[in-house]
């Protein structure tokens, strides 16, 4: 049966799940065509990308890592100074109109309560106009405090920095941690996803620099032709927006780095000055980690099933490894090994010149350090494309196992394929419509079969979660010129500029009628459809984290959203129980118990800060103190579950 679903002028055509549907152990999971012209080790990179993902000593607070939002099913289950103003609101025109008041709490470092959610409140869910009272903040993940660079230390995990007044995440004038704008998705299954981000911004291209794909022209990577030539090139990648995703959060100033550092910094740790920094040089990340041991700050259970034959247990780290070896494991030798160095100016141009018999100067870079960020992509790309949740009671039983669903869950499926309509946005084995796969199939725009027949991205979908101006989404730039200037994220506005080739690196779709570079697309306040695997485990829900539970969620579609976007589902409560019913079945328990490959590395996560909304610790720096919760290092045998969200 093939079941037709409009969404808010979003469509997609999807075969319901059934016996003939395979299961996710059959769909391949998505590489880049020319990974062999840079990996030459796969094990290797994996094994680096599982340090770099889980290491503290990346943060410039010697403290956060990837893994610090990413430590719960792939997500985040902390409820302590996790709440942001709306920060990503506009105007009716566009620009931007940040809201800085904190509605939730009144200040920064609230402990979120149950009765906080939904941040929508209704006093009857079934109706959309029994409001009570509507909050635009957003329930997210807490990153690093407001600091600039200044330089590494040698041989210490955390930068030297300058604490800088935050106008906005402070209580009593001490800075506390900063909260993303936007909810953390998971990282389990996210290889499906053919871009990544909630606006889909990290590309499915990956240019070795940054997650800004082909759209950054000057986006460079340098290539040892011999030991003693070196030559500046464009590499592309398809397949790998998790390397896009993964090289953006090293630098932001708001969840792992102090403003200012660059990729070569985070390798590093010499303590040279640091010169030349800014979007086009992220390679001084480098210059940070590769002095210091592998998780150095951190146990790793000696059966861990990547570097458990590494580990130093039980004293912390890696025995005998270091990141430059990591690397030169890994990765193929004309990307770190040359005789000559990169020199950059103050106005930041680059020459090559011959290593010399001293030590480097602050502008001079191996072409290991140079190239980091394209490694730290790739590898933790290739980390990520382990975590892959494909053993739920819902495969099992799309696998031929009709006991692996209860019978109440087996009614939920019959309703998320037909009458509660959530297959129209969780379409195919992923349970996204923004696939690969998908995409592939389908094409990355399309049009709506009904009147207008607006174009818009595949996978991309308008729901009502808020407002408009709340959060663009979709619907806003990449930035990449600074100061909010940029192209467009949705791929249909590319094509309207006649862009698409230039910063997609292909002709876009055939679409009848033509493409009109006039006519209304659907962009504005659209995300990408996440998977749900796993979703019992990674509330709160949606891009702004606004609903707590699965129940408030299934309101949510039931009422046809919060802002007349969708069609009320009038689902019965019974068919509610039953539909909440099959989403639990998404759960793989390999990822409940932290089993082989979601088994990790001890982490210590910042949890908020002694004290409450009112009242914080100065640690001596213009800082809060930080209260840090442990997440004990897990072997392939897996542990306890770690508790969900507000439990």
């Amino acid at each position: 049966m093939v079941l037709v679903a409009v969404i808010a002028g979003n469509t997609v055509s999807a075969q319901i799940a059934g016996s003939s549907v395979p299961w996710l152990k059959d769909i391949s999971v998505p590489e880049p065509d020319n990974l062999g012209d840079f990996v030459k080790d796969k094990p290797a990179a994996i094994k680096l990308g599982k340090a770099l993902f889980w290491d503290m000593q990346v943060g410039s607070d010697g403290k956060t890592s990837c893994a610090s939002c990413h430590f719960h099913a792939g997500a985040d289950n902390r409820s302590k100074n996790q709440i942001a103003p709306g920060l990503l609101r506009v105007n009716a025109d566009g620009t931007q109109n940040p809201d800085t008041v904190f509605d939730i709490g009144g200040l920064p470092n609230y402990q979120l309560k149950r009765e906080d959610f939904p941040f929508h409140k209704l006093s009857d869910p079934n109706d959309p106009t029994s409001v009570i009272y509507d909050r635009n903040d957003v329930s997210s993940s807490q990153g690093v405090t407001n600091t600039k660079f200044v330089d590494v230390i040698p041989g210490s995990a955390e930068d030297q920095v300058k604490t800088e007044p935050d106008p906005v995440f402070n209580v009593g004038g001490i800075n506390v941690r900063r909260v993303q704008s936007r909810n953390t998705p998971s990282v389990i299954n996210a290889v499906f996803n053919f871009r990544n981000f909630w606006d889909g911004r990290a590309q499915n291209i990956f240019n070795g620099v940054n997650p800004f794909g082909l759209r950054d022209p000057n986006a460079f990577v340098v290539k040892a032709e011999t030991p003693n030539q070196l030559s500046f090139v464009k590499v592309s990648l398809n397949n790998s927006s998790l390397a896009s995703q993964a090289v953006g959060p090293p630098l932001s100033s708001s969840e792992v780095s102090a403003d200012g550092r660059t990729f070569q910094e985070i390798g590093d740790k010499f303590g040279r000055s640091s010169v030349a920094k800014g979007k086009k040089l992220p390679r001084k990340l480098a210059k940070k980690l590769f002095p210091l041991r592998p998780l150095g700050e951190q146990l790793v259970h000696p059966q861990d099933s990547v570097l458990g034959a590494d580990s130093r247990w039980p004293k912390p780290g890696l025995k005998d490894r270091t990141y430059d070896r990591m690397i030169q494991d890994a990765f193929k030798s004309e990307w770190w090994k040359s005789n000559k160095l990169i020199q950059v100016d103050a106005e930041g141009r680059r020459t090559f010149v011959k290593k010399p018999d001293r030590s480097l100067e602050t502008n001079e870079y191996t072409l290991m350090e140079y190239n980091f960020s394209l490694f730290f992509g790739l590898a933790v790309q290739l980390y990520e494309s382990t975590l892959i949740a494909n053993d739920t009671p819902y495969d099992r039983f799309l696998n031929g196992d009709t006991t692996a669903l209860t019978q109440q869950q087996q009614l939920g499926k019959e309703l998320f394929g037909g009458k509660a309509l959530c297959i129209g946005c969780h379409s195919g084995v992923e349970l996204t419509a923004a696939s690969v796969s998908n995409v592939s199939k389908n094409g990355r725009i399309k049009r709506a079969p009904f009147p207008p027949n607006s174009p818009e991205d595949n996978g991309f979908f308008r729901i009502g979660v808020r407002p408009n101006i709340d959060d663009l989404g979709l619907g806003g730039n990449d930035g990449l010129f600074g100061n909010g200037q940029g192209n467009p994220l949705s791929e249909a506005r590319v094509a309207q500029l006649g862009k698409f080739p230039l910063l997609l690196g292909e002709n876009p779709p055939t679409l009848s009628p033509p493409l009109n570079p006039s006519e209304t697309v659907t962009a504005d306040g659209a995300f990408k459809a996440p998977g749900l695997r796993n979703v019992e485990l990674t509330a709160p829900y949606f891009h702004n984290g606004g609903q707590a539970t699965l129940e408030q969620v299934v309101d949510f579609y039931n009422r046809g959203g919060d802002f007349g976007v969708l069609p009320p589902l009038k689902l019965s409560p019974e068919e509610k129980q039953q539909l909440v019913a099959f989403l639990k079945g998404l759960t793989d328990d390999r990822v409940r118990y932290e089993k082989a490959p979601f088994d990790h590395p001890q982490l210590f996560v910042p949890n908020g800060h002694p004290g409450d909304s009112t009242h914080v610790t100065d640690d001596g720096t213009g800082k809060a103190t930080d209260s840090l919760l442990e997440i004990p290092a897990v072997g392939k045998n897996g542990g306890n579950p770690i508790p969900n969200f507000l439990d």
